[in-house]
């Protein structure tokens, strides 16, 4: 599963990019945020994610500098987004070589395929070479740790649900305490963590269809108490459930 890095001064447009894609889909985990190019380029350093997805124009240092800079550390793919549609900035961005150049407001649509083009290639550039497929595969088989997978397949077919990692440590046969060290280390999050980013994240995608009251998506998402429900999304998003992310 691919470590992403978010850099995004405005913490709106930040938390919209982390709730508003099905990363987990798309074989990739939010690891980590940073609000300026500063942090971003510790974070890179501590990190070594496999993609950085950033801002140009930041308070202490731009996003540019922060990849050139970052690049030096580690390898990894770069996505620029950004306000700014003047060329020199597409120019510098093409010369670090990042994935793909994005203009805000960003469109989820094209930032998935990207996304998808970058788990892809890293596949291909993993797997040794055989019979080509049309369609790559993704999640959870980008997991190369057998119970890490299935803890993830386990919550993208039950998070609606009441579950817990005690039913998954008598289902997979091994210790909680095994099982939740071994999903932290492949993935970055605990599983009680996760499956909280996760259900939220399913919130977000719900409250987009604009057809739904909250407390029915709360328990869509397997949240039965509406006001812890509001607690957590507020914990993860940074703003309560009625407020809107677009």
């Amino acid at each position: 599963m691919l470590k992403v890095l978010l850099v995004e001064d405005e913490d709106l447009i930040r938390r919209g990019l982390r709730f508003q894609m099905d990363w987990t889909a798309a074989g990739c985990v939010v690891a980590d945020e940073a609000r300026s190019g500063e942090e971003g380029l510790a974070k890179i350093e501590a990190l070594h994610p496999d993609v950085v997805i950033t801002d140009v124009r930041m308070q202490d240092m731009d996003g540019l500098e922060m990849l050139k800079r970052g690049l030096e550390l580690c390898q990894f793919d770069a996505i620029v987004v950004s306000g700014y549609s003047e060329f020199d900035y597409a120019r510098q961005a093409i010369r670090l070589g990042v994935a793909e150049y994005l203009l805000k407001p960003v469109d989820f649509n094209d930032l998935q395929r990207c996304i998808q083009k970058i788990v892809a290639r890293r596949q291909q550039k993993s797997q040794p070479q055989s019979s080509p497929s049309l369609v790559p595969e993704i999640d959870p088989k980008t997991v190369t740790n057998r119970y890490a997978a299935e803890m993830l397949q386990y919550i993208q077919e039950h998070y609606a649900e009441r579950i817990s990692i005690t039913d998954l440590s008598q289902r997979l046969n091994i210790s909680c305490t095994h099982l939740n060290a071994k999903f932290k280390a492949e993935v970055g999050y605990t599983f009680h963590d996760f499956l909280n980013h996760y259900r939220i994240s399913r919130a977000v995608e719900l409250q987009k269809q604009g057809t739904l009251k909250l407390y029915e998506i709360a328990e869509m998402v397997g949240f039965s108490d509406y006001k812890y429900f509001n607690k957590v999304y507020k914990k993860y998003v940074g703003y309560p459930p009625n407020k809107s992310l677009s």
